[in-house]
C-alpha cells in the first residue's frame, strides 16, 4: 500500500473515500492490515501530503482514526477533540484539508461510552471540581442534552439510553454545523466535490457503523 500521490488523489471519489474507510475497518475489525512499508511512506510524502479524508474525532485514546480504518501515513487529516463538536478553528482546518489540500470526505465519528458526553450529563459534579476550562468544554452539550432529554429521564453518565442517545445527535449536530457555519465546505459538498458524513465507533467492537 503506497501513500497517496496528488495524481492519485485527484482519481478519488467522495463515495471512492467513503468505501477506503469502511474496507479498513472492516480490515481492523478481522485484525487485519493492508501492507505499509511506513519508513517508505515517509520518504515518499517527505514534498507533501494528498489525504482523500478528514476525520474529526474524539480525543479518546481508543478512537484513533488512522488505526481504526486501517489508514497509513499521508492518508487522511485527523482532527480530535474530546466529544467530537465543531468550532471556528476546527472549520477552519477542514476547510484546509478539503478546498485547499483537496479531501473528498469528511467524517464526523462519534463512539460509544464517551467520556466528554458523560461529562456533559455529570455537568454539575464536573464543575465542582473546579475546572474552568473543563467546564467550558462539558458546557458545549447542553443545548443538545436539553433537546432530547424526556421529561422525568434522569439526567446521568449511569443512563446508558441517553448517553448514546446523546451520542448519536452530537454527531447529527455537529455535521449540521459545519453546513451551517462554513459556506466554503456546503458549497464543495453541494457541488458534489465533497461528502460529509457521521459514524459511530464501537469500543467494544471495534467496528463503525454509518448514519
Amino acid at each position: 500500500m503506497k501513500a497517496h500521490t496528488s495524481e492519485t488523489q485527484s482519481t478519488i471519489t467522495p463515495e471512492k473515500a467513503l468505501n477506503f474507510l469502511k474496507e479498513g475497518n472492516q480490515r481492523f475489525v478481522n485484525n487485519l492490515k493492508a501492507n505499509r512499508d511506513l519508513l517508505e511512506q515517509v520518504n515518499a510524502t517527505r514534498e507533501g501530503q494528498w489525504p482523500f479524508a478528514v476525520v474529526l474525532s474524539c480525543i479518546d485514546s481508543r478512537t484513533s482514526a488512522e488505526l481504526i480504518f486501517d489508514q497509513g501515513l499521508g492518508d487522511v487529516f485527523s482532527i480530535r477533540i474530546a466529544g467530537n463538536f465543531v468550532n471556528q478553528d476546527i472549520l477552519g482546518s477542514m476547510e484546509f484539508g478539503c478546498n485547499v489540500a483537496g479531501s473528498k470526505l469528511i467524517v464526523v465519528l462519534g463512539h460509544t461510552k464517551c467520556g466528554a458526553l458523560k461529562g456533559g450529563l455529570d455537568a454539575a459534579q464536573i464543575e465542582g471540581l473546579g475546572m474552568d476550562n473543563l467546564n467550558h468544554l462539558i458546557n458545549h452539550f447542553d443545548p443538545i442534552i436539553n433537546e432530547i432529554i424526556e421529561e422525568g429521564e434522569e439526567r446521568s453518565s449511569k443512563n446508558s439510553s441517553l448517553l448514546e442517545r446523546l451520542n448519536q445527535q452530537n454527531v447529527k449536530n455537529a455535521i449540521e454545523d459545519i453546513r451551517k457555519q462554513s459556506s466554503t465546505l456546503s458549497g464543495l459538498e453541494k457541488e458534489g466535490k465533497i461528502k460529509i458524513v457521521g459514524a459511530n465507533y464501537d469500543v467494544e467492537t471495534g467496528a463503525v457503523t454509518w448514519l
